[in-house]
């Protein structure tokens, strides 16, 4: 007979509880990790690439973002600068604190030829400056010195209190120096209208804008008074040298030019076109524009200049206020570089010697 009691000591110590794992075999090399499935795997891979991406995204959106908030503060900034710039010194000159334009020391030599030598010359604004001289004195060097076309060696040009350097015409164009030269620069087969827009035509859904362009052109000549203009869509070719000279001058006005340089105007012009040209000089000078008048006919300098400029063989050998001047001491200042007619001395000189050289 069977002892229960026996069988029950005979049962192992482990009876009822969960068998132990088997002890890893003996080779050094630990069990092996539990992977997820392959599937799991992929999935979250590309989760991962999904939000990186969309961060990368955001992030990219907010940087171009800043960079566009600072290029528009960068841009008002130069536009609160460049009006700084236009305003202070434009009224400073309109209060007669300084010229409009004024020269310091210019030079300019061609080869062994010393076409201008030491010029210090101011334009007011407002003020017809008359600049007059004997052939080959130098007048046209020292306009197309100061209209770009050519730079000087030496001195400086400032304008509105600032030094600036003309490179080109364009430059002397944005600054507001209009040059009307003797030789006018029309077109004869183009009617008024496209004359004076020549070149910065206005566009309206891409065509030209001609109501408007008509409508600027007809202002700007009742504005100085032009009145013998049949039509403004008259060819250019069909006006007289007066209303030539009158649409050339328009076209600077136009140009919101504040100097205007008329390079002859009333050569070759009869009385009644030469009395066209000088009311257009004073309703310019009514508008507040410095003019410079270049004139070999003192008749008109006298008649509309209230400041005169004479140059001889390069030399600034006077310049001052129209009023210390008469016709007779101009032309010897002209021909000699003296004059015993002057009723007082200038109140301005040139740095120039008035010697021949």
């Amino acid at each position: 007979m069977t002892n229960p009691s026996a069988d029950d000591d005979a049962r192992p110590a482990t009876a009822g509880r969960a068998s132990a794992p088997d002890p890893a075999p003996l080779t050094g090399e630990a069990p092996a990790p539990h992977l997820p499935e392959a599937s799991t795997i992929g999935n979250s891979s590309t989760a991962g690439n999904a939000d990186r991406a969309e961060t990368a995204a955001v992030q990219a959106e907010i940087a171009a973002a800043q960079a566009e908030a600072a290029a528009a503060d960068a841009e008002y900034a130069a536009a609160k600068a460049e009006a700084a710039f236009a305003q202070s010194p434009a009224t400073a000159a309109s209060n007669g604190d300084q010229p409009l334009l004024r020269l310091v020391g210019i030079d300019k030599n061609f080869g062994p030829v010393r076409a201008l030598v030491g010029i210090d010359l101011d334009i007011p604004l407002g003020q017809v400056t008359a600049l007059v001289g004997d052939n080959g004195a130098g007048k046209s060097t020292l306009i197309k010195t100061i209209s770009g076309i050519w730079q000087q060696d030496h001195g400086e040009i400032i304008w509105q209190g600032h030094p600036v350097r003309l490179h080109s015409p364009k430059d002397a164009t944005d600054l507001g120096i209009a040059t009307v030269y003797q030789d006018l620069a029309l077109c004869d087969n183009l009617d008024i209208v496209q004359n004076m827009f020549l070149g910065r035509e206005p566009l309206r859904h891409w065509q030209l804008d001609e109501v408007t362009m008509e409508k600027e052109a007809k202002r700007t000549l009742a504005d100085l008074s032009v009145v013998t203009v049949r039509s403004v869509r008259q060819p250019v070719g069909s006006l007289s040298g007066g209303q030539r000279q009158a649409v050339a001058v328009a076209k600077a006005v136009l140009r919101q030019a504040q100097l205007v340089i008329l390079d002859e105007p009333t050569a070759a012009l009869g009385i009644t076109q030469t009395r066209v040209v000088l009311d257009l000089i004073h309703r310019l000078k009514s508008q507040n524009i410095a003019v410079i008048v270049i004139s070999h006919n003192l008749n008109d300098v006298m008649a509309v200049a209230d400041r005169v400029a004479v140059l001889r063989l390069g030399h600034l050998v006077a310049v001052g206020p129209l009023a210390q001047y008469d016709a007779e001491s101009i032309v010897d200042l002209m021909t000699t570089g003296t004059s015993k007619r002057l009723a007082a001395v200038p109140a301005e000189h040139s740095s120039g010697s008035s010697s021949e050289h």
